[in-house]
């Protein structure tokens, strides 16, 4: 195959973590890379082979003329730069949250419409093996009529807030200087798959109040635990909590789902198992079963044999697989995955909850981007 997909990158930090996924790939060719740190943007040259490096996002766009881009950038950046590219009729691979306010997610669907370029957000959680066998074993009807899941995202980021002088980050703005779940889809995003893709249509979001030592940066308006409920049409729930405070070891993929025939509970610590029970497999009403057991009957054909590529990637081979995903719907051969309305779903309740959360958790409606 030729290497006609051109890509250029935004954000090599993070970026980084695909390089990898997009050399393997026989379709793809990395031509361009832009940071603001041109150490940074040395280092990725020297590795990638890369010659055209770029401090500015849009001239980056203009001179490289990619085909698409991965924007890596921080969060606030992400919508700003992929209306940028798709505008220019650039694909757009975007990191996690597609947006950070209202008006800047309806703008970056309405751009996502007009253009021909596809737009993707890299979720990376729903790639995860054990998520991806769950989803199988759900569609396969194993736990009935799915109805209820957890996803819980606890993750002590601390020292990402505030710089080696004391200033607050774009995390400690864009995060933990706002109160509410800010970053749901690492969470939510594998709960709505299991769901059929079924999207919140209101939330409730409320909080434990602020526990955690702040001496430094008292200033922070994050509660300690947030928990995000979420309502689909069809009265499913689920209930996401989001903690990047509290003094703890992190666990940043916790997931439940329960169904009319069968339960799934993930492991909860470092070196646990992932179980299921489920009617019709389990000898009686306790028997828990290995989720791997069922691997061999249910596991999609990504995950049978994968290469190392995929087992070295981050996120749980994530990083690789949603590559893989984003060059077919460039080349028009499937739909992306996680398209402009599937972020907008797992994007958008976070948006909302903000809002709730300041009205002391009263349920409010999420947009559908799909009526924009």
């Amino acid at each position: 195959m030729p290497r006609d997909i051109k890509v250029a990158f935004a954000g090599v930090h993070r970026a980084s973590s695909f390089f990898k996924a997009f050399q393997v790939n026989p379709e793809t060719q990395i031509v361009a890379l832009c940071d603001l740190s041109e150490r940074t943007l040395g280092l990725a040259a020297e590795e990638l082979g890369v010659k055209q490096l770029y401090t500015g996002y849009e001239r980056m766009l203009d001179e490289a003329k990619p085909d698409a881009v991965v924007v890596a950038t921080p969060m606030q950046l992400h919508p700003s730069q992929s209306i940028a590219a798709l505008e220019r009729g650039i694909s757009v691979l975007s990191e996690v949250t597609a947006a950070v306010f209202m008006d800047e997610a309806r703008w970056l669907t309405q751009a996502a419409k007009r253009s021909k370029a596809v737009y993707m957000m890299a979720e990376n959680y729903t790639y995860i093996k054990q998520n991806v066998l769950v989803k199988a074993m759900v569609e396969a009807g194993l736990f009935g009529e799915v109805y209820y899941a957890e996803g819980e995202y606890l993750h002590n980021c601390t020292p990402l807030y505030t710089d080696d002088h004391g200033r607050p980050t774009w995390r400690g703005f864009y995060a933990v200087g706002t109160n509410g779940h800010v970053y749901p889809t690492h969470s939510l995003g594998p709960c709505y798959q299991w769901f059929g893709g079924e999207r919140p249509v209101r939330i409730s979001c409320i909080g434990s109040g602020r526990w955690s030592k702040r001496e430094n940066n008292p200033e922070y308006a994050m509660e300690d635990s947030i928990l995000l409920l979420c309502k689909t049409a069809s009265e499913k729930l689920t209930r996401i909590r989001f903690d990047i405070l509290s003094n703890r070891p992190h666990a940043m993929a916790n997931y439940t789902l329960q169904g009319t025939k069968g339960v799934y509970e993930s492991a909860r610590r470092h070196g646990e198992g992932h179980w299921v029970w489920l009617e019709g497999y389990s000898k009686d009403s306790e028997e828990w079963l290995p989720l791997d057991q069922f691997e061999a009957e249910f596991m999609p054909e990504m995950w049978r044999n994968p290469p190392k590529e995929a087992l070295e990637a981050g996120h749980g081979g994530g990083d690789y697989f949603e590559v893989m995903d984003f060059v077919e719907a460039v080349k028009g051969r499937r739909p992306a995955p996680v398209g402009i309305h599937q972020a907008m779903d797992m994007t958008l309740p976070g948006i909302v909850s903000r809002e709730s959360i300041a009205r002391g958790g009263e349920w409010l409606p999420v947009p559908d981007s799909r009526a924009w």
